[in-house]
């Protein structure tokens, strides 16, 4: 059971200040009644609740697909810097949290949500989810230093990483696909043969891929389909 305001509050509807005024318009109707009252407890399963005559169908968890911008970190809250959740302001974003982080320098594909299984899913180290990312170098980059990343390439750490594939697009550009979350992983490893990352962008994670519709600092719902991909990776 919910209170009817956070309900109507956390499927979208209006801010908790404003589905008070709503409310007292006599706007929703729960079970073909008019309801005035924000404390009701409503079972979201089983009442029927309509918003101006639509019904409003109960939706437990949230997924979202963010072009994150560079300049902007993937946190909930920051004191000195606008988080991913910033981009949401006209979203409900309690309970949302980004799954994973890109550097505030790095932009591209993050996935924004409440569901925190599939985050852990996706997140696990076990689970070795593929994450793409396009990469420009401040050189060229030669077959040699290529096979040497590919295989498992030492960054310092307690163990090397683990195998990868990349992709030659130009002779300085490259796609990268790893199954790790390492700390700054990508620039290490290209730093580890030699080369500075001056561009970073993920493409992918797991089976989702940005859409190319998206321009940095947008925002989209995950599709039916792409929810789907995305839990079963």
């Amino acid at each position: 059971m919910i209170r009817l305001d956070k309900y109507l509050s956390n499927m979208n509807i209006a801010s908790r200040s404003k589905v008070k005024e709503i409310l007292k318009g006599g706007r929703v109707r729960v079970n073909s009644k008019v309801e005035t009252k924000g404390d009701v407890k409503v079972d979201p399963e089983v009442d029927v609740i309509e918003f101006d005559g639509v019904r409003i169908f109960y939706e437990q968890y949230r997924y979202f697909m963010l072009y994150k911008p560079q300049g902007c970190v993937s946190a909930t809250k920051d004191r000195l810097s606008d988080t991913v959740l910033d981009i949401l302001k006209d979203e409900n974003t309690d309970g949302l949290f980004p799954v994973g982080r890109l550097d505030k320098d790095t932009e591209g594909l993050l996935i924004i949500t409440n569901d925190g299984k599939t985050a852990h899913e996706l997140l696990s180290p076990a689970k070795h989810v593929d994450k793409k990312y396009l990469v420009h170098l401040d050189k060229l980059i030669d077959d040699a230093a290529i096979a040497q990343i590919e295989a498992g390439i030492d960054i310092g750490d307690d163990k090397p990483c683990l195998p990868c594939e990349i992709e030659k697009i130009e002779d300085d550009k490259v796609f990268i696909t790893i199954r790790e979350g390492r700390f700054h992983q990508v620039k290490r490893m290209f730093a580890a043969v030699g080369l500075n990352v001056t561009y970073l962008k993920r493409v992918s994670m797991g089976a989702v891929t940005l859409d190319e519709n998206l321009q940095p600092g947008k925002y989209r719902r995950l599709t039916d389909e792409e929810i789907e991909r995305l839990k079963n990776k």
